[in-house]
């Protein structure tokens, strides 16, 4: 006789559940729908996902997508279980866009991708998602700004900032910068305790500033940060300790690299010391270390050679950071230009779409960070070949947004 307590689904349904928690469209369903009822024809989560499907495919404008999408109309409307067969027009996508609640919008993309995460990496066991390794993979947040180009004939071009979780490729926020701000108050009150605490924060020297070291050493969280001419005595100051060969050298520490690749040779050594944090600790708060970061490339092609050397400072110890995890934390911190921003621009061409009124723009480059993201989650490692597969056959692309699961090509 089974004496269990537990009722044990069927694996249909448990598959089911599973490609649930996978399935973009039905994370799509949360997203508040601003529309009146009368006269709505698509659900939002159909508009949007029609949108991401055309994406995948390849198509970079809005023009494009709503061709592509219509050429598919029978297709799609069977899968999306439409009750006709005719697609939006490119008027609707625009009108739609232009209403949706851009930050609503991140958290339900937010979470969704981090649920995707932890359904893969602990299946039933979530507690493996507390282990040292797991919160090493979603400490390190890499924070940058990209305007998108295609609406600088406007007087306010759309500047956005986004956050960028390194080692899984979850955009965690966007956020657009107003008018009359700039990316150092547009990011103060997106520094919550829910986005820093534990969290390694990597960002440009535009924002090496007193109060974000406060701000993020208060919140339990760390920093990397580059100092240049916006604080110059702060430049100043590291250089002349790490430049200088008469101190007593014992406590610094030092590591490099080696790489060759995409035609150049390129060395990096990195110099850290902890002899500034007193003279320095009143004005950057949490301050653990300072660093001079020295950069060698070789352009094997041109024959050429590039140097440079820039310092910094950050709130993690040399015992957290010895310098080769610090060298290694810098480096991975352009991961959001070379795995977020350039591809937005290479792959999804968004700074040559014209599509540039209100708030549609930003919403697109929101989408387009999501199709990135859903290729990350599949392994993708060419993403434009990997558009032209979807655009051959829109099934698998369709079987990406309903079950987290796809033929990579």
């Amino acid at each position: 006789m089974d004496y269990t307590t537990w009722n044990v689904p069927p694996q249909a349904e448990m598959e089911a559940a599973e490609s649930a928690v996978l399935s973009l469209y039905e994370a799509l369903q949360g997203l508040t729908d601003p529309r009146r009822a009368q006269g709505k024809r698509y659900s939002l989560a159909v508009i949007l996902c029609l949108l991401v499907l055309a994406k995948l495919a390849g198509q970079k404008t809005l023009s494009a997508a709503t061709e592509w999408i219509r050429h598919r109309a029978g297709y799609l409307a069977q899968h999306f279980e439409l009750r006709r067969e005719k697609m939006p027009c490119q008027t609707t996508y625009w009108n739609v866009l232009a209403k949706v609640d851009g930050k609503h919008l991140d958290e339900i993309l937010s979470a969704f991708f981090v649920r995707w995460e932890a359904q893969i990496r602990c299946g039933d066991e979530p507690s493996r998602l507390h282990t040292p390794q797991s919160q090493a993979d979603h400490a390190h947040l890499a924070i940058d700004g990209k305007t998108l180009r295609a609406t600088t004939s406007q007087e306010h071009p759309i500047h956005q900032l986004s956050c960028y979780e390194v080692a899984t490729g979850i955009v965690l926020w966007h956020c657009n910068v107003g008018a009359k701000e700039n990316e150092i108050s547009a990011l103060k009150p997106l520094l919550t305790p829910s986005c820093v605490k534990g969290r390694i924060l990597t960002l440009d020297a535009m924002h090496t500033q007193r109060d974000l070291c406060s701000r993020v050493h208060q919140l339990a969280g760390d920093y990397i940060l580059i100092a240049k001419e916006n604080q110059p005595t702060l430049q100043e100051d590291i250089a002349d300790l790490l430049e200088d060969r008469g101190p007593d050298r014992r406590r610094w520490k030092q590591a490099e690299t080696w790489d060759k690749a995409h035609g150049r040779k390129e060395h990096r050594a990195i110099t850290c010391s902890p002899d500034l944090n007193e003279w320095f600790g009143k004005q950057w708060e949490g301050i653990e270390q300072v660093f001079r970061l020295e950069r060698t490339t070789f352009l094997l092609k041109a024959g050429t050679l590039r140097h440079e050397v820039v310092y910094g400072l950050s709130s993690l110890s040399m015992r957290q950071a010895p310098p080769s995890r610090l060298l290694a934390l810098i480096r991975e911190h352009w991961a959001i230009e070379n795995r977020l921003h350039y591809r937005r621009d290479g792959s999804l061409g968004e700074d040559a779409c014209q599509t540039r009124t209100g708030r549609v723009p930003s919403l697109l480059a929101q989408l387009n960070s999501t199709v990135l993201s859903l290729m990350d989650r599949v392994g993708v490692r060419n993403v434009a070949r990997q558009m032209r597969y979807f655009d051959a056959h829109p099934q698998q692309a369709l079987a990406l947004l309903f079950t987290g699961s796809c033929t990579v090509y």
